[in-house]
């Protein structure tokens, strides 16, 4: 294990909260300061778990993409598929107008 951070004072921890455009009030810096440097030993802890022999990922999960050739196939013609509509206009499904629309 790498050696845990010591020594990170509230002017570091005001520092930081500057960059990252945090504003703390006193007892959070007094706080963060404190809490700091244990954050950062667990962050190093995790930081060695993947070593160099470990691929990196985007998926803990082997994912192969399937696939298939693109083939054009009969399908419903216009007329077809509004044939069931309650109601249609121009080849497009009529719906009723929502939200106060002209």
């Amino acid at each position: 294990m790498s050696e845990p951070a010591k020594g990170i004072s509230r002017a570091d921890v005001s520092h930081l909260a500057g960059l990252a455009r945090i504003d703390l009030s006193e007892a959070e810096l007094d706080h963060f300061a404190a809490e700091l440097p244990a954050i950062l030993e667990h962050v190093a802890v995790v930081q060695q778990a993947a070593g160099d022999d470990v691929e990196a990922m985007s998926h803990p999960v082997p994912v192969n993409n399937v696939f298939r050739e693109d083939v054009v196939v009969p399908c419903l013609t216009p007329e077809e598929a509004l044939a069931g509509a309650p109601a249609s206009e121009q080849q497009r499904f009529l719906v009723p107008k929502i939200l106060g629309e002209d």
